[in-house]
């Protein structure tokens, strides 16, 4: 038997796990799926929004892979400084794969930016969804106004939250804390800000529109800021997906502005963060450097700044690699060295130890994206299966990892906190609402024995 471990299961991991085992060139593979959580999925579930109930389905797919005979979940295992090295690892497997993501949300670089009310997407996100790292402080709700710099689907899908202060949200898995936070919300006005033009903007045309369907809130594209695009006059040139986002920020555009009581998305473009200002140490606002087109599909300062008020500012300007020791890692690209999935050591191929999912191509693509790029580590490994099964690995790796002081949480434990979710949820009149805690979850994964 061939025995090997991925390590982390989000979409690149678990499609991994389906890659090695659904071949019929080496019979006999197991695979270990581990995670440093308790719960499976990744960013499926602790990434994707409440409000996108298609997209957290997903679930259903990943949870069929890891059901496989040939496949066991094993959760609350960490690899890495505070869990097991990779070299002591890949001593009980005959092969590691290391699908960990991209955990680490890139900085703006700016003055002000560590001033209390200045977040990053990623804290927001996990707070909402229910991570047992995140912080349970609040997020600041008590701001009239808030920032959202950067215009991917992160920066679109932390406004139009911001912008629901919480309607909605009770048929859906949201803690209760968060749920009541996010209902007794002071956001009135949001801006989302990006420092290019709408005909580069990185959302996709239907989170883009989803933000125009919120109850309550009115949308407005500012058309001094799309004129300033050469393509928003005749975007036939663009890709499709961005012609689309330009021709709905052209509708908004010739829209009046809301007003009233309701609330307002304000979508802002050619706006280079400069300075997060402040008074006594907390956020009052953003101030931004006009920027110009370059001639060269870029942007360029212009010297002319403008102040827009914020109590809360969020950034969302994309994710990085972190190194996990143990790993060689490329700091440049945020990424760990590879040929085809296998790992490289000082260029040299490590035996035993392989790449998929955004540690090896970087933060880009969609949830898709992750099938080929794990067929093809996967086929690297089978490939290398012959050597591989020649070196010696732990005979039950479940019982060396106890051996070692790990309590991982087999399937069956997960299996629990599911039911604890439900009975929490009917206990509060909600569908299933998750448990937002290590203590809670890990409690309720032993209820399983």
């Amino acid at each position: 038997m061939l025995r090997v471990a991925v390590v982390g299961s989000g979409p690149s991991g678990v499609y991994t796990a389906q890659a090695l085992v659904q071949q019929d060139l080496v019979p006999g593979v197991h695979v270990d799926v581990l995670d440093r959580l308790p719960c499976p999925y990744g960013l499926v579930r602790y990434g994707v929004a409440p409000d996108h109930e298609k997209i957290k389905s997903l679930q259903g797919t990943l949870r069929a892979v890891l059901e496989d005979e040939r496949i066991g979940f094993l959760g609350n295992v960490e690899v890495g400084a505070r869990g097991l090295t990779p070299a002591r690892l890949l001593e009980l497997y005959h092969a590691v794969v290391y699908c960990v993501g991209a955990a680490r949300d890139r900085r703006l670089g700016i003055p002000g930016e560590d001033l209390a009310g200045s977040r990053s997407a990623t804290e927001f996100v996990a707070w909402y969804s229910a991570h047992p790292d995140a912080a349970g402080d609040g997020f600041g709700l008590g701001a009239r106004s808030a920032v959202v710099i950067g215009v991917g689907n992160v920066a679109v899908d932390v406004t139009r939250i911001l912008a629901r202060t919480g309607h909605g949200l009770r048929p859906t898995d949201v803690p209760q804390g968060p749920l009541a936070a996010l209902e007794h919300s002071g956001v009135r006005e949001v801006h989302m800000v990006g420092r290019r033009g709408p005909g580069q903007a990185r959302f996709t045309t239907k989170e883009l529109r989803e933000l125009g369907t919120l109850p309550g809130v009115s949308v407005a594209a500012d058309p001094a800021d799309l004129a300033l695009d050469p393509a928003f006059a005749d975007p036939s040139d663009l890709p499709a997906v961005n012609r689309r986002n330009v021709e709905v920020l052209r509708g908004w555009a010739a829209q009046p502005e809301g007003g009233g009581r309701g609330r307002r998305i304000r979508l802002r473009f050619f706006l280079r963060p400069a300075e997060l200002l402040g008074e006594d140490g907390r956020v009052t606002g953003v101030r931004f450097e006009r920027t110009e087109p370059d001639g060269s599909g870029g942007v360029r300062g212009t010297g002319r700044y403008e102040d827009v008020e914020a109590q809360l500012v969020l950034r969302a300007v994309g994710y990085r690699g972190l190194a996990l020791p143990g790993l060689p890692f490329d700091e440049a690209h945020g990424t760990v060295p590879h040929d085809a999935g296998r790992v490289l050591r000082d260029g040299v191929v490590s035996p035993g130890e392989y790449v998929a999912g955004w540690i090896k191509r970087g933060p880009t693509g969609v949830i898709g994206t992750n099938r080929p790029c794990a067929k093809e580590t996967a086929a690297s490994l089978l490939a290398d299966a012959p050597t591989l099964a020649a070196r010696e690995a732990a005979p039950d790796p479940v019982a060396a990892l106890r051996a070692l002081g790990h309590e991982p949480v087999a399937w069956t434990g997960w299996l629990a906190i599911e039911r604890a979710e439900a009975e929490l949820g009917r206990s509060l009149g909600r569908p299933p609402v998750k448990i937002p805690d290590w203590d809670g979850l890990r409690t309720a994964a032993r209820s399983a024995a």
